[in-house]
């Protein structure tokens, strides 16, 4: 059965020095992590300029990396193709996505990729405690789902967890408050790196 039959779509990602894509499938159908979102193209880029090359080395290369609200999988499975250890997580109706994601893009891996569930603001289990990386692509925009990021993030973090988020500014309805209440949040004492789409 072809992918459109089954209610799927491919989204390519180029990738630096002209290497193999990524082919990320997406749902025509389902809530927003079934489609592969703006601010999630470029945080996956990002992660590919040479700022985070040492000695032709990606810093990536060996890190234990988490990925919050993965959807699709595709900054996750950007990571990984460039030498990290990465947890994709989102909720379980999205790991079927996460896991054909995953297995359609292996053969690009150079460090490992697995997906499980979690759901934010939840006890955090089965996964590494103070990871070296937490990636968060485009998911400040529910104002419900505001506090329970906030604490993952906070529980997930340590000392030395590197956050890098990335969000499209969004300015209608009650979005510009969503994210001023997340960057001025008490929980939110962790330094991070932040891409803002305009």
């Amino acid at each position: 059965m072809a992918d459109a039959e089954r209610g799927y779509f491919l989204r390519t990602v180029e990738r630096r020095g002209g290497g193999p894509q990524l082919r990320i499938r997406q749902r025509s159908a389902g809530d927003v992590g079934c489609v592969v979102w703006d601010a999630a193209l470029v945080l996956s880029k990002y992660l590919e300029t040479s700022s985070f090359y040492r000695d032709s080395l990606h810093v990536f290369s060996g890190k234990n990396v988490v990925e919050l609200g993965s959807g699709t999988g595709v900054v996750g499975l950007m990571a990984s193709a460039l030498g990290a250890n990465v947890i994709v997580t989102d909720l379980e109706e999205l790991q079927d996505l996460l896991n054909i994601n995953i297995k359609d893009n292996m053969h690009l891996v150079t460090g490992s990729i697995q997906a499980k569930v979690l759901k934010w603001g939840e006890t955090v289990k089965d996964l590494p405690s103070e990871p070296d990386y937490i990636l968060v692509a485009d998911c400040i925009y529910y104002e419900q789902s505001l506090e329970p990021l906030l604490r993952t993030m906070k529980d997930l973090s340590g000392n030395k967890t590197c956050i890098i988020l990335c969000y499209e500014e969004r300015t209608m309805g009650n979005n510009p408050k969503i994210e001023s209440r997340f960057f001025e949040h008490p929980l939110f004492y962790i330094s991070f790196c932040r891409l803002i789409l305009k």
